[in-house]
């Protein structure tokens, strides 16, 4: 598909009768680096799992903007399109990291396109650690733009804009705290005990605002429960969809 920013790359998993599950990859991810884990989860749900890179990620067209201090209420939008684009009437959204965090703003702000949300480490204010772990990276960076390499088209221009975004000044006092409150569907949260980019506090603080919130804490996990998790994961997302169908 071609929006007008440019060609998004999209792929679908599996099949069911259901609404589709769209996932939302974190700030240096891309529809490849899900890994096996779309057909997996398409396994465990019976249901169609759709997996896309956003602007600039994965095989999907350069940026055409650098980011600023809203670029998750921008991408948060360029998924309600997406949603659109695919012919879809809704979706239950899966969203790790970056991605949890635009998950809760698009069903803030577009509420008709997520029958649910199951969020995996979702970030809705900024926790000096998290800024602390990303700005350690910065000394090894080259080898991590190596290591995206083989998943980005530009794998430098991703790691610039993630690594430029989270350190800027200006972005430590970001907060979507008080938009979640309008958000209605149900919602799994995940974090693992052993996350150096975030902490419990996220899911408590998002807990305040969206009372129907369930949270799921794994021991021994780290910042992607998908993959560190797999099992655990897999179990409550079909548990938290067979309780919840499409609503």
């Amino acid at each position: 598909m071609s929006p007008a920013a440019g060609p998004i790359e999209v792929a679908t998993f599996g099949a069911g009768d259901g609404l589709p599950i769209l996932l939302l990859h974190e700030g240096l991810g891309s529809l490849a680096l899900w890994r096996d884990f779309p057909g997996k989860l398409a396994a465990a749900t019976t249901r169609e799992v759709i997996v896309w890179s956003r602007q600039g990620y994965g095989n999907s067209g350069p940026f055409d903007a650098p980011y600023d201090l809203d670029f998750m209420h921008r991408e948060a939008d360029a998924a309600a399109r997406l949603i659109a684009d695919l012919g879809i009437a809704r979706a239950h959204v899966l969203g790790h990291s970056d991605g949890g965090s635009i998950a809760l703003l698009l069903a803030a702000r577009h509420p008709g396109c997520a029958a649910s949300l199951i969020l995996e480490a979702p970030h809705v204010m900024v926790e000096p650690a998290c800024v602390a772990a990303i700005a350690a990276l910065e000394a090894r960076s080259e080898n991590h733009v190596a290591r995206l390499g083989r998943y980005h088209r530009d794998a430098a221009a991703v790691f610039r804009q993630w690594f430029a975004i989270w350190t800027d000044p200006g972005f430590r006092a970001w907060t979507i705290e008080a938009e979640i409150g309008a958000i209605t569907c149900p919602v799994l949260l995940i974090q693992g005990d052993d996350d150096e980019y975030g902490t419990y506090e996220q899911l408590d603080r998002i807990k305040a605002r969206v009372p129907q919130a369930r949270q799921l804490r794994l021991p021994a996990c780290d910042h992607s429960p998908h993959r560190d998790s797999e099992a655990a994961v897999l179990a409550a997302c079909a548990a938290f969809l067979k309780d919840h169908g499409d609503g």
